[in-house]
Parts: C-alpha cells; sequence; structure tokens
C-alpha cells in the first residue's frame, strides 16, 4: 500500500468532522459518513486509503496498521476489508416479530406505550401498516 499511495492533501484541507469508529457502530454508517466528508475535499481515492486511519479509535486503528502489506490496493478493497471485520456491528433487521414481544405494561401511560410501539414499528423495514394495526390493538 506504501509503494502505490503517494497523494498530496488538498489546500482546502481542514480535517474530517466525524466520530472516530470504535467497532460498536454500524461500520457501513461509518464509511457512508467518510466517504462523503471525503468527498467534500478529494474525489482521489489514493488519498481516501490515506486518510482513512484517522476515522478509527485506536483498537480499529490497531487493525488497520497490522494488515499486511500491499493487501489494499485500492479504497474499494480496504472497505470491504473494514466492512467484513466489523460485520457483527452492523444493525441486525427487525421483523415484525418484534412487536408480538411489545406489550402496553400495567401502569404504563397509553402515551409511552404508543412511543415504544412506534420506536419499534417505524425501524421495520416494509411493515405492512394492517400487520402494525394488528400487533398494536392486540398488545393494548
Amino acid at each position: 500500500m506504501d509503494e502505490i499511495m503517494e497523494a498530496q492533501l488538498p489546500s482546502k484541507w481542514k480535517g474530517l468532522d466525524i466520530k472516530l469508529y470504535d467497532g460498536s457502530t454500524n461500520s457501513g454508517e461509518h464509511l457512508n459518513v467518510y466517504k462523503t466528508q471525503m468527498n467534500l475535499y478529494t474525489t482521489n481515492k489514493v488519498m481516501w486509503c490515506e486518510v482513512f486511519p484517522i476515522s478509527l479509535q485506536e483498537g480499529e486503528l490497531s487493525w488497520f496498521t497490522r494488515l499486511p502489506p500491499n493487501l489494499v490496493d485500492s479504497f474499494k478493497a480496504l472497505a470491504t476489508k473494514f466492512t467484513t471485520q466489523y460485520a457483527t456491528s452492523r444493525p441486525h433487521h427487525m421483523t415484525s416479530l418484534a412487536l408480538i414481544n411489545i406489550k402496553q405494561e400495567k401502569g404504563e401511560s397509553l402515551r409511552t406505550f404508543m412511543e415504544r410501539f412506534s420506536k419499534v414499528s417505524t425501524s421495520i423495514k416494509n411493515l405492512m401498516p394492517e400487520i402494525a394495526m394488528h400487533h398494536l390493538v392486540s398488545r393494548l
């Protein structure tokens, strides 16, 4: 990687304004934020590879520095290695079955229950309104 990658930071470089990746959150989201910010400065993918380590916290930076030399020859390859390494940090997709476990607890206000139910139901991709309504009514 060192021999191939020789790029200069753009003169307008002010650094990245992103949360350092600590391995506990969605690696794909971190990459999206990183790519969006890097696009503000350059589309040079060599530069993206060189700057990427400064978006990582200590343990994740150690992972990066332990990559064998010349293993990564493009930002696409780096992104693949990164998302593979931290695949378990991706959020699990919920299904409508998650709504079965939500019920209004004794003494819980309707408002609190509805907020809880709404939070879960909006996180379910392609949830049909009829299914949400069925679970809502049966859980009150």
